[in-house]
């Protein structure tokens, strides 16, 4: 399938042509045509599966077709070219024909850009993010523009509408992206009273990791006769990222670990995770210090600074960012080849949205949590959650004294590189960890050998 047959309008298709776009994802497969249809959407798929364009290039095709149809000008630009003959017409409350709301600031500037890169052959199209942290003069200048398209996360979008600064008579799609998340983060308030401020006769496209629950519950509500798209649950996503783990002693044993995994020669850039603010900034802090490109994301910086640091990732110039799960949502950045989990995040959830920062669009990457003893239980949860066992690692010079009573499969010895698509690597140097005398099973599930139990339970590496 490629984006032509999709029914696109031409000058999308050249801008994704330019982009280096050469066919699109299942997700866009399935969601473009019934959105180009004007159907209501409820779509769950994987991160990095193309879902932005899944909702963004149908809108897009519509506005450009508006565009021809009308020879060039809709009313939003009519009162653009007003500014720009110098005339002064009275404030008006803008009234976008497009609204994305987004859990995360990260995300809604990530979803400005690729409409940007979308619709960069189309004229006259404008999309601006509404976020807090902008000042609101620079918020108030971007509205006063009237947006054709308007990306916002739910809080300050609020304080706008109650302002009178955004009417939402005019709206003709409503996009919820990572609805899931919104709903964690305690938006489902202020999501209600902006979906009750929008035309019933609205397109509504909702995007989430799971359309179970409060979300699917949610969905049903704003849609109408929606076609759901289910491309992979969070129960089998991220098959082309490798998953390992490390057990640690203590504190000291984790930095030296991370430290020395950091030095990988496939490592482009990595994200490390932390679970909380004043960590992020002390263990980029401490890694600077040791010689890496480090820089910290968290929600305690301007959004200046968030910006600037997002930037330099994009572009290279920060090799390990360190993050907290919020700040790091919805970066894309294709570069990223390792995911470290310096802490296990407190929901199973959060781990695969967290790993997904790597191996995005079918990319392969190696995500690596680094746990201490006392934390196994929780990554059993994790492998329960993903239905998936993730091998444990043992890196030569940095064993852990200690036990841990929560063996899993180990990884196969081997090289591992970005290009790689193995299901369990080790660099050169590491060793695996495996019981004496242990060899594959037959059936691919794990390792049984001299000691194993007949009755199929696992021994603990206290057996050793």
């Amino acid at each position: 399938m490629t984006f032509e047959s999709l029914g696109l309008h031409t000058s999308i298709l050249k801008a994704l042509t330019d982009a280096g776009y050469e066919k699109p994802t299942p997700v866009q497969s399935q969601a473009i045509p019934a959105a180009i249809a004007g159907r209501d959407l409820m779509v769950s798929s994987q991160t990095g599966s193309g879902k932005t364009a899944a909702f963004m290039l149908p809108a897009l095709h519509k506005f450009a077709s508006i565009e021809a149809a009308t020879g060039g000008k809709t009313p939003n630009q009519e009162m653009q070219a007003a500014r720009a003959r110098g005339d002064r017409p009275r404030f008006k409350p803008a009234q976008p024909k497009m609204l994305v709301l987004t859990p995360t600031r990260e995300l809604a500037l990530q979803v400005t850009t690729a409409t940007e890169k979308y619709g960069s052959a189309i004229r006259r199209i404008k999309a601006v993010s509404i976020l807090g942290g902008m000042p609101y003069p620079k918020q108030m200048q971007l509205l006063a523009k009237n947006p054709e398209i308007l990306v916002a996360t739910p809080g300050r979008l609020i304080d706008h509408m109650e302002s009178g600064k955004i009417d939402f008579s005019q709206l003709e799609i409503l996009v919820l992206d990572e609805a899931d998340r919104m709903l964690d983060m305690g938006f489902i308030d202020d999501i209600e009273k902006i979906v009750d401020a929008t035309p019933d006769s609205r397109q509504t496209m909702l995007f989430s990791a799971t359309l179970d629950g409060v979300v699917g519950n949610m969905a049903k509500r704003i849609t109408k006769n929606p076609l759901t798209v289910q491309i992979a649950s969070a129960n089998n996503r991220h098959e082309n990222i490798i998953q390992r783990v490390h057990f640690v002693d203590d504190l000291s044993h984790k930095n030296r670990l991370l430290d020395h995994l950091l030095r990988d020669e496939t490592l482009d850039q990595a994200v490390v995770f932390t679970a909380t603010k004043r960590d992020a900034d002390m263990i980029a802090d401490r890694l600077n210090i040791a010689g890496f490109s480090a820089a910290a994301l968290h929600g305690d910086m301007h959004q200046g600074a968030r910006n600037r640091t997002l930037d330099g990732l994009r572009r290279g110039q920060i090799r390990v960012l360190v993050a907290t799960d919020v700040a790091a949502r919805g970066i894309d950045v294709p570069s990223i080849t390792h995911v470290f989990n310096y802490d296990l995040p407190k929901f199973p959830e959060d781990y695969v949205h967290r790993i997904g920062r790597t191996g995005r669009a079918g990319r392969n990457g190696l995500a690596v949590s680094l746990v201490n003893h006392a934390e196994a239980v929780n990554v059993k949860r994790i492998e329960r959650f993903t239905k998936q066992l993730i091998p444990v690692n043992v890196v030569e010079g940095f064993e852990p004294k200690k036990t841990a009573s929560a063996p899993r499969s180990a990884a196969r010895p081997g090289s591992w590189k970005p290009g790689d698509n193995r299901s369990a690597p080790s660099r050169p140097g590491q060793r695996t960890f495996s019981k004496p005398g242990a060899a594959p099973r037959k059936d691919g599930g794990g390792y049984k050998g001299a000691g194993a139990r007949s009755d199929g339970a696992r021994r603990t590496y206290g057996d050793r």
